[in-house]
């Protein structure tokens, strides 16, 4: 068990163990609803365009959606609010961590991915945003590809490391502040590195633990923070079943539902996406990308 107690917090930690998002670290976030503009920005150029070295992914598809900057240029975080359109979209998001430490487990042959999911979601023609570290691109680089050059899937930024950006997050060790922009930016550097394609200007903080501190810190990376409504519960989890009902129970009209793309963490996602997905269409539900999902009233 003392195996696998970095990887429980770090999968609890990105909404494995609760019901609801875990509450940011710090002082009280502003989201993207009160600190920013009320419409996203799909007019910019690309995110690699702009004239800085900490810009985000350089080959971001053109007029991705984002947030403008809250006060004081905060990075802004983008979630489900009450008042959305009562479309019936959800948005799956499936975080695959691996932490920058974890090189080792992964060569005694521990497995950080799950192909079977990917194909799974490729055979029921389900669009998803996968929220990737660096080093799991790293550890995995084909599987990074084929994600993030099918236009189904939209590859957005985990951290490179997986280490939390405030404390407390379960556990996690601490990125310090002055790194927290390059590490996002190596995650960036990662997936291209990997061939990537289709990677977009989203963050997603590890635990969802974030504050004010983290937020400035992240301005220069100029991305937008994604977080989530609906926990998948996951990780460690046996029983499909019991994970898909969590999902069902929790999604409502654009929903940004959390689960894992990690093998050895997480053994039942795949097959709770089997049921989840027919059963979500059968509400009338479509699946959409976070991009999309942003654009939608």
């Amino acid at each position: 068990m003392a195996l696998y107690g970095l990887l429980g917090a770090v999968l609890v930690g990105c909404g494995g163990g609760a019901a609801t998002s875990p509450a940011p670290a710090g002082p009280a976030p502003v989201t993207a609803a009160a600190g920013s503009s009320a419409t996203a920005d799909t007019a910019g150029a690309e995110p690699g365009a702009r004239p800085t070295a900490a810009a985000g992914p350089k080959r971001a598809p053109a007029a991705v959606p984002t947030l403008a900057p809250g006060p004081q240029g905060l990075t802004p975080v983008y979630e489900r609010r009450a008042g959305r359109s009562a479309e019936k979209v959800v948005a799956l998001t499936f975080d695959a961590d691996m932490t920058a430490d974890q090189g080792p487990r992964a060569a005694a042959g521990e497995r950080f991915d799950n192909p079977e999911l990917i194909a799974t979601l490729r055979r029921l023609k389900v669009d998803a945003t996968v929220f990737m570290t660096g080093r799991w691109a790293e550890e995995y680089p084909d599987q990074a590809r084929s994600i993030g050059t099918d236009p189904r899937f939209e590859i957005a930024n985990h951290s490179y490391s997986h280490y939390a950006f405030a404390e407390p997050c379960y556990g996690l060790p601490t990125v310090a502040v002055p790194d927290m922009a390059s590490d996002v930016r190596r995650a960036f550097e990662s997936f291209r590195d990997a061939g990537a394609v289709n990677v977009v200007p989203y963050f997603r903080f590890p635990g969802g633990c974030y504050d004010d501190t983290a937020r400035h810190a992240l301005a220069p990376a100029r991305v937008t923070a994604v977080q989530w409504d609906v926990v998948g519960g996951d990780a460690f989890a046996k029983d499909p079943d019991a994970v898909a009902e969590q999902v069902l129970s929790g999604v409502r009209p654009g929903s940004l539902v959390v689960l894992h793309c990690t093998r050895s963490a997480a053994p039942a996602t795949e097959r709770a996406i089997r049921r989840i997905v027919p059963e979500l269409r059968a509400r009338g539900y479509r699946f959409v990308k976070v991009s999309e999902l942003m654009r939608t009233r």
